[in-house]
């Protein structure tokens, strides 16, 4: 559900300070836990530590970024893989055609010669 027209969009009142009495340029790496801050325009530029729970995660704001919270550029889980035994044998099949190709790709222009 989206914030009420009459409210704006919510931004962190201390990340917004940092960004305003900042340049892009010099600033370097701005962390911050607010994630659920949007972005603004005045973001633009910079390079913002977004804390994921463990650590803070390097994000440069782009214009297309303007309007989405910054907690969606700083995943908080993390995905393994599904596992099982089936997965195993299919990857090693996957592994061993990859080495098999790049094996006939070596073989091919020592043939030509």
């Amino acid at each position: 559900m989206s914030r009420s027209l009459k409210k704006g969009p919510f931004v962190d009142v201390k990340l917004l300070k940092k960004v305003l009495n900042s340049r892009p340029a010099s600033a370097g790496v701005i962390n911050t836990w607010a994630r659920r801050s949007q972005i603004s325009p005045e973001m633009v530029g910079f390079k913002l530590g977004v804390h994921n729970g463990k650590q803070h995660i390097e994000v440069l704001i782009t214009e297309e970024m303007v309007g989405h919270r910054l907690g969606e550029f700083s995943p908080t889980k993390r995905f393994v893989r599904h596992g099982g035994k089936m997965q195993k044998e299919m990857e090693q099949k996957k592994q061993q055609a990859e080495i098999a190709s790049a094996q006939a790709a070596k073989a091919a222009p020592a043939a030509k010669k």
